[in-house]
């Protein structure tokens, strides 16, 4: 049918820690998408490692207790893959033809991708054409088995994987519905996950740089299991603030000083390989999200390192979000954990 309206996805964020499910309400032309639902659900420990799954039925189950937990009956869902399984260039190609560019880049991606080209699905996008004789091109290359299991556990829960998106530009989807983008500044949009933190550093709202690295917040876990002799769990809720049996919150803020000094360090390092790499001397902007984003200090602790303003991201900045139906603090302390989530529930189905 020609008018049929393209149905809205629901987004579902596969985290090492935490599987994210955000369901939005397309309010219509003109108008602000709504909240129907989100919610969060623990994954095993050790069922995701550095992004590889290897408890399928764990995860599976995290996800259909959750939808069932929500009351979420739309099964149609996009996901987000990240990691060292997923590969972005940007390629500067001779002009030609979207299909002259169709035929010519799987060639050009050989060129460009580390893995065999038949272990890899290839996506790109044109992202500017102004000069004469030249194009960019932003090519991505996601490995065939990593897709196969994202999308299986999917399966496995009885939902249907519609759109596989790369983690950075689900997060650079709900920065830019949320926010005015101001064309002349340069943003680096830093999402601290559990295991992996995703960096994408855009010039208005034009992507120029894109990095995945292999820390997270789950490194302050590990660090006060460490110095205090204690439990995953009683680590876990001393990083977000709470205090334990026997331990103050106080006594932790060393530890996690120390720690954000670290993935501070990774930061630093890598803006600075951007600014040498790229014709931009300085980046404007950091917006932290992700489940580590409101880690104590964390946010203030980057500033003062990098001289750079920082804000915390809402993902819900532009969303209506009914108060009557979901608890405004719930709300605000898992809004960061959701970011991923809500780029992707912007999605519809092709």
């Amino acid at each position: 049918m020609i008018f049929t309206r393209k149905k809205q996805l629901v987004g579902l964020d596969i985290g090492s820690s935490y599987v994210k499910v955000v369901e939005l309400k397309n309010g219509g032309k003109g108008k602000r998408h709504q909240l129907l639902n989100v919610g969060i659900e623990p994954v095993p420990s050790q069922s995701i490692v550095e992004g590889g799954i290897m408890d399928s039925f764990a995860v599976s189950e995290a996800i259909r207790n959750l939808f069932e937990r929500l009351g979420v009956k739309n099964t149609k869902v996009a996901i987000a893959v990240s990691g060292n399984g997923v590969i972005i260039k940007k390629i500067t190609l001779p002009k030609m033809s979207m299909e002259e560019l169709s035929d010519q880049i799987r060639f050009e991606a050989e060129q460009y991708i580390p893995f065999e080209i038949d272990e890899v699905n290839i996506d790109y996008e044109v992202v500017d054409s102004s000069e004469e004789d030249q194009m960019d091109v932003v090519l991505v290359a996601a490995k065939k088995d990593v897709i196969s299991d994202y999308t299986s556990v999917v399966v496995q829960a009885g939902l249907e994987p519609v759109v596989v998106d790369v983690a950075a530009f689900a997060l650079q989807n709900a920065y830019e519905y949320n926010y005015n983008i101001d064309q002349d500044l340069i943003t680096a949009l830093v999402n601290i996950g559990a295991s992996s933190t995703n960096i994408n550093i855009l010039l208005g709202n034009k992507s120029l740089f894109w990095r995945d690295l292999s820390v997270g917040g789950s490194l302050y876990t590990q660090n006060i299991q460490k110095e205090l002799g204690i439990d995953f769990e009683s680590a876990e809720k001393l990083k977000k603030g709470e205090s334990v049996e026997g331990i103050t919150f106080d006594s932790v803020i060393p530890v996690i000083d120390q720690t954000s000094q670290e993935l501070i360090g990774e930061l630093l390092k890598t803006f600075e390989f951007f600014k040498a790499t790229s014709q931009f001397a300085t980046i404007d902007r950091i917006v932290l999200s992700g489940g580590s984003a409101k880690v104590h200090g964390l946010d203030k602790m980057v500033e003062d390192k990098s001289g750079i303003r920082v804000d915390v991201f809402n993902p819900f900045e532009s969303i209506f979000v009914d108060e009557s139906t979901f608890d405004p603090q719930f709300i605000n302390d898992i809004s960061t954990m959701v970011s991923i989530s809500v780029g992707l529930s912007l999605r519809k189905e092709m």
